[in-house]
């Protein structure tokens, strides 16, 4: 599911179909897919306080989101929309091997 807001914010919410939740293996993909786009990313459990830097895997670690828990992610910048879009398939596909 993705929402524009604002003209430049996109967003997107996702379930955690991961087993065990977001331990290293699966926080390691999201972050080198993060890393792939100039947009500025965020990520956090729905209805935490905080927002956490996609691109930062100690942060996503230690944002220690389990097993069915939403995921909410927001992006600002020129590829945001595709990085809101490939975020969500990769999580909601549960991080597959090889990322299309």
């Amino acid at each position: 599911m993705l929402d524009k807001a604002d003209g430049q914010i996109f967003s997107g919410n996702v379930q955690l179909v991961h087993a065990v939740g977001m331990h290293a293996r699966p926080a390691v993909k999201l972050t080198k897919l993060a890393k792939k786009f100039q947009a500025q990313i965020s990520v956090r459990v729905e209805g935490a306080a905080e927002w956490i830097n996609a691109k930062s895997v100690a942060k996503i670690m230690a944002m220690r989101a389990a097993h069915g828990s939403t995921i909410e992610i927001k992006a600002s910048g020129s590829d945001a929309e595709a990085a809101v879009a490939a975020l969500v398939k990769l999580i909601e596909t549960d991080f597959p091997d090889e990322v299309s």
